[in-house]
């Protein structure tokens, strides 16, 4: 008994039957769009010489866990006449003798200088998943590859989550309203022409402005100009997933705003900003002494190593002592922020630390690992320097603000109690004009103590 495999009414089926040369899906997650983006060359798998390429940013992410490939093999492998080369990561469609007809192809360009790889190829379709990871000059080299003998008209199609600052945002900006950064519904699929000269984009709402206002004479001349479309869709177009997995839009709504807009609601326009991830009035108490619930410790450091009296402009040590209590929710104990030299640094370090568990019992000691062999010999002397307390050195990776979105979730959500202190206003100061603020020790020693509590670490980033 075979199955049907069929889009779902909405944007997924626009996506199918656009007869756009250049069509991008999506703008918010859990919509359906690498599903659709996989369905595209199923009509043209029968066609002697058609051949997709699927591209990625990285080669891993063809492979992961619920990747393109596996919901490929998922959906390819049920036809029956399919040769799996997962070694060249292609997919071969054949006929009764074994000949190949079609293929699907899934390839990775990370960095421009592999574009040359490309040069002389001739692709019917080809498609980005997640566009916003690539650049504009990849994209549109790309573009002079879409070409076709197979009888088929080369086109593109793309999936994407928002990226304010990416070029796919400007790209688009014609179907996203300016103001609220969401898209305008009644565009959605809508089709507009472009020609590129030199570094400049000149948009029209037909083929023939374009031709008029340019002087296109030739038959080559006059297929330069290029049909675009945008289709917006959001988890609640996707039927499917919301009945199957309708824990995946909780996960949405527990985002921190910054991320929720744009994953959830499609917000082109959000960017990180001072009070988007953290404000004084989302907190769910002032505490006047530390409660006994609390069931495990941790002090969390962000080191400089430059005393005030040293000139310029030094930044601070922070550290932020950050505990999770038996009902689940967390405080934020003691914050020291000072402008330290090293040896006063380590002094400090040693000291708080000893405060701390004649205190609280066991509290870990959490220090950051600079990248490079530097940071991995100042981490070794000051594990060394901490004999017999729990502390580690782990290594950060992501920016500042990917690393706190975690915590902002759920400061945001009320689940942080404050104890009262005299580092509250400088505290409360810093982390609501994050990300914009010069200074942002306590904001990144707040969020890997959450990170430490959470135990989100890969133990291959540990010194032991």
């Amino acid at each position: 008994m075979s199955s049907k495999i069929s889009p779902q009414q909405g944007p997924q089926t626009l996506f199918l039957t656009t007869e756009a040369d250049i069509a991008i899906y999506g703008g918010a997650a859990g919509g359906g769009k690498s599903f659709a983006l996989l369905l595209t060359p199923l009509p043209y798998v029968g066609i002697k010489g058609f051949g997709t390429v699927i591209f990625r940013r990285d080669y891993g992410m063809i492979f992961s866990e619920g990747s393109l490939w596996d919901e490929s093999m998922r959906l390819y492998t049920a036809l029956g006449n399919v040769t799996v080369k997962r070694g060249q990561a292609e997919m071969r469609f054949t006929d009764r003798k074994g000949d190949t007809i079609s293929k699907i192809s899934y390839r990775h360009i990370a960095r421009d200088d592999e574009l040359s790889n490309w040069q002389g190829s001739q692709i019917c379709q080809i498609c980005f998943d997640e566009l916003t990871h690539f650049s504009q000059k990849q994209f549109f080299y790309m573009l002079s590859r879409n070409r076709s003998t197979c009888g088929v008209r080369p086109f593109v199609r793309a999936t994407c989550n928002p990226d304010a600052d990416s070029w796919v945002a400007k790209f688009i900006s014609w179907w996203i309203n300016d103001e609220t950064g969401y898209a305008i519904q009644e565009r959605s699929g809508v089709l507009r022409w472009f020609i590129r000269r030199g570094e400049e984009i000149h948009w029209a709402d037909s083929k023939t402005d374009l031709i008029e206002q340019f002087g296109l004479k030739t038959r080559e001349e006059q297929a330069e100009p290029k049909s675009v479309t945008f289709i917006a869709s959001t988890i609640y177009d996707n039927k499917i997933m919301l009945s199957k997995n309708p824990e995946y839009l909780a996960n949405l709504k527990a985002l921190p705003i910054v991320e929720r807009e744009r994953l959830l609601s499609g917000n082109w326009k959000i960017k990180p900003a001072a009070g988007l991830f953290f404000k004084r009035t989302q907190i769910g108490d002032m505490l006047p002494i530390i409660p006994a619930d609390v069931k495990t410790w941790v002090r969390s450091w962000d080191l400089a190593a430059t005393s005030e009296d040293e000139g310029g402009e030094p930044a601070y040590t922070a550290g932020v002592l950050m505990g999770k209590r038996s009902n689940g929710r967390y405080i934020v104990a003691d914050v020291i922020n000072r402008r330290l030299s090293s040896s006063d640094v380590r002094a400090t370090i040693k000291h708080t630390a000893a405060t701390d568990n004649a205190r609280l019992g066991r509290v870990a000691v959490r220090l950051p690992k600079d990248p490079g062999q530097a940071g991995k010999d100042q981490a070794e002397s000051m594990l060394k320097f901490l004999a017999g307390y729990n502390v580690k050195a782990i290594a950060e990776s992501g920016s500042k603000e990917a690393r706190a979105e975690p915590v902002a979730a759920q400061w945001q959500s009320g689940n942080f109690d404050i104890v009262v202190g005299d580092w509250n206003e400088m505290y409360f100061t810093q982390l609501e004009s994050f990300p914009s603020s010069k200074f942002k020790d306590m904001v990144d020693a707040t969020s890997t103590a959450f990170a430490e509590l959470e135990n989100v670490f890969d133990i291959t980033s540990l010194i032991t």
